[in-house]
């Protein structure tokens, strides 16, 4: 399943698309205009975004720019009437990741749309990597180009250095990180205010044990190592 907004001023079409959506297993946010879609996009992840061009209070076109500024990874498939060559031109150019005309049959966006999110979860193009301690606890999400994580839908709050650290675990799970590997991330991330003491890292590590308790992740001390996530912990 995953996280659809649908940003379309004409409340007919809307209406079409997110039952449409929904019916097909995803969760669907929608705006009618562009200051409203602005707003969500500021405060709420979504996974792929379906963008009309002709919108109120802020064009699609100037959505996108914005888009692309602020959420370089994200998904998004423009849907409009502008079907000149012109039009299809700018709307890639200015970073859309597909152009799709209306009329349009509902199989081809459908298909078109999950062409996207399948590819925009590949490591190659930046997408966000998810594991999973078992069936029953709720996965972890660590997306780098937000950067951002959640425990199943509910972000996490991390401050800089248990975010670097998470990171790093996450993208080596199953592997052992040395302590000089987390120094080294710390000292290349922004500084959080107070001094490092010497024993930070083990403070930091137990923070994000008692933050990944719902995850049936477990962040494993190797002695005279370092640190490994393990995944498939009862």
């Amino acid at each position: 399943m995953s996280n659809l907004l649908i940003i379309e001023d004409d409340e007919l079409l809307r209406d079409g698309l997110s039952a449409q959506f929904t019916q097909a297993g995803h969760s669907v946010t929608a705006a009618a205009d562009g200051e409203a879609a602005k707003a969500l996009l500021e405060t709420h992840r979504f996974d792929g975004v379906v963008l009309d061009l002709g919108l109120p209070k802020i064009s699609g076109m100037e959505l996108l720019r914005w888009v692309r500024k602020r959420l370089p990874a994200l998904p998004v498939l423009i849907l409009t009437a502008r079907d000149g060559v012109d039009d299809r031109v700018q709307g890639l150019n200015a970073g859309a990741d597909d152009y799709l005309t209306k009329p349009f049959n509902m199989a081809e966006l459908q298909a078109r749309l999950g062409a996207l999110l399948r590819r925009a979860r590949l490591p190659a193009f930046g997408g966000s990597l998810e594991l999973a301690g078992s069936q029953t606890a709720r996965p972890l999400r660590v997306d780098a180009t937000l950067p951002q994580a959640w425990l199943g839908d509910e972000a996490l709050e991390l401050t800089q250095r248990e975010w670097a650290l998470l990171s790093l675990l996450v993208t080596h799970a199953g592997r052992v990180v040395s302590r000089e590997d987390v120094l080294e991330t710390w000292q290349s991330e922004p500084g959080e205010p107070g001094a490092l003491a010497s024993n930070a890292l083990e403070v930091y590590i137990h923070r994000l044990r008692r933050k990944l308790v719902d995850s049936g992740l477990n962040i494993r001390n190797v002695r005279g190592l370092g640190y490994m996530l393990e995944t498939g912990v009862a």
